[in-house]
């Protein structure tokens, strides 16, 4: 009677668990159009996630050649959409700007709030377009870059004259590059350098940089599986707070320190010369800026992370991509031989005479971008693309490596050829308005420091051309040298390129 009376039971709930669920997956249907674009087929649950792998840019873009360029995956529970062509693009970021501007965001930038206070992953409302005002003003439009020069020149000899010191020693020119951003942003914020290149500050640095990086950017179940992201199985939220938290306890503390001058009257700041976080605390303290302690500390925090260590991951693809084909390597030496000598430093003045030098920077965009699959955007509501419905609270994901390396845009697009970009290529940019080069996106989202970045980058990757000869060490012979790649928020390199360099003796 008992096993009577509990099968009674049993069986009346598993049925009404089996009607729920049914109701649910009808329910997930109707509230789905059916003209989604296609994509592979899913399995119960983890839907399209076991095809990601550990580099997703590279899976998505062998089922973009099968699936088209607008593809659905199911992502756990999230419905995604992946673009992989130019005229997709360009249709969402342009035409459709609108409603693909929103930002879909992982469950780790969470942590502290940040996701509600960052430039990079807020909504566009009013206080981002206010933080972007402010970028532009301040930081990046033509003035101020024009006004920054001395301030670029005087961080890219610090890094010939460290690389100097060396004396034949192996430089790790990922890690090098990283320090002279990662000063350059500190001193146009806090007027300060925060690492060494000779201290272990600067390997501790760029392991917080690049910890934060890797967890944004990583797979994390939480974000497949919103139900599950209190629980924060795999500690990615906890671990960003962590690396999170000793950064914003460094800005505490120079802040803290700038507004105990300001209270005893010092902030006239060295001879009338205010940093970005003088003009920051000055707007803070007007009633109309609602720019908390908080959105400061994000702010600074953003250009932190995101400048340098794209910044630097480029320089480094740039370099290594020389290193691998040395006749590209004395090409671009020949070019600035012939333009500028080894009498005088690169001036910033001088790029745009040295057009090799600009497309070998072209060519490692397209095939390095240092986001490839950019900051996942969000529809922020119903849409259509290349005749397919897009949902509102869609995740879009924009993939440029796929993109760059489109064999319908590109001839033999896995080689690095800097020279496609001199002939009938040579006016794509990559600014944002060439869809087939976006390394750094379009339209209202796209990086508001591309300028910055493009300019350090050029006057470094020219200086250590001028300043010395490069060759990989002994026991690496060019063609064998590691091009491999760890995937993260940014594509880095698996091995980090070292090589030896030998002063230009005119120099």
């Amino acid at each position: 009677m008992e096993l009577l009376s509990e099968g009674a039971i049993l069986w009346p709930a598993l049925f009404a668990l089996i009607v729920v669920l049914v109701l649910l997956l009808l329910l997930q249907k109707s509230l789905h159009p059916s003209n989604l674009p296609p994509g592979p087929r899913h399995v119960p649950v983890l839907g399209n996630l076991l095809v990601l792998g550990k580099n997703p840019h590279r899976s998505l873009a062998r089922l973009a050649r099968i699936h088209g360029p607008v593809m659905s995956l199911k992502l756990g529970s999230i419905h995604a959409v992946v673009i992989s062509s130019p005229s997709s693009a360009r249709e969402a970021l342009k035409s459709k700007d609108s409603s693909f501007s929103d930002r879909h965001v992982p469950d780790t930038v969470r942590a502290h709030g940040h996701n509600e206070v960052s430039l990079a992953w807020t909504s566009p409302n009013k206080s981002w377009r206010y933080l972007r005002t402010l970028l532009k003003t301040h930081l990046f439009s033509s003035p101020a870059l024009d006004a920054s020069q001395s301030l670029r020149r005087r961080k890219v000899q610090e890094l010939v004259t460290y690389i100097k010191e060396l004396d034949g020693e192996a430089v790790k020119i990922g890690q090098a590059a990283f320090c002279t951003v990662l000063n350059l942003i500190s001193s146009t914020f806090l007027s300060i350098n925060v690492v060494d290149f000779k201290s272990e500050s600067a390997q501790e640095f760029q392991e917080l940089i690049c910890g934060i990086m890797e967890e944004a950017g990583r797979p994390n179940v939480s974000d497949y599986f919103p139900l599950l992201a209190p629980m924060d199985l795999q500690g990615r939220r906890r671990r960003f707070a962590a690396y999170f938290q000793k950064l914003f306890d460094l800005f505490d503390q120079i802040i803290d320190i700038r507004l105990e001058e300001t209270a005893v009257g010092e902030a006239a700041r060295k001879n009338n010369n205010p940093d970005i976080l003088d003009v920051l605390l000055q707007l803070s303290r007007e009633d109309s800026s609602n720019l908390s302690r908080q959105k400061i500390k994000s702010f600074i925090m953003d250009s932190f992370a995101a400048g340098s260590d794209t910044s630097s991951t480029t320089l480094e693809w740039a370099m290594a991509e020389l290193l691998h084909q040395p006749k590209l390597m004395k090409k671009a030496r020949a070019e600035i031989s012939q333009v500028i000598g080894f009498e005088r430093e690169v001036e910033e003045s001088d790029i745009s005479k040295l057009p090799f030098l600009q497309a070998v920077l072209k060519e490692t965009l397209r095939l390095h971008p240092p986001l490839p699959l950019l900051l996942p955007h969000k529809t922020g509501s119903e849409t259509e693309l290349n005749g397919y419905a897009v949902p509102e609270n869609t995740m879009v994901i924009f993939n440029v490596w796929a993109i760059g390396r489109d064999d319908r845009v590109w001839k033999n697009p896995d080689c690095f050829v800097p020279e496609r970009f001199m002939g009938l290529d040579e006016d794509v940019d990559f600014r944002g308005q060439h869809f087939d080069l976006i390394p750094f996106g379009s339209g209202r989202r796209v990086c508001p420091g591309l300028s910055l970045g493009v300019r350090m980058v050029q006057l470094m990757l020219a200086s250590l051309i001028q300043s010395f000869e490069w060759r990989l060490p002994d026991d690496v012979a060019p063609e064998a040298l590691d091009l491999r790649e760890m995937f993260g928020l940014t594509v880095v390199m698996a091995s980090p390129l070292v090589a030896i360099a030998t002063p230009n003796p005119v120099y």
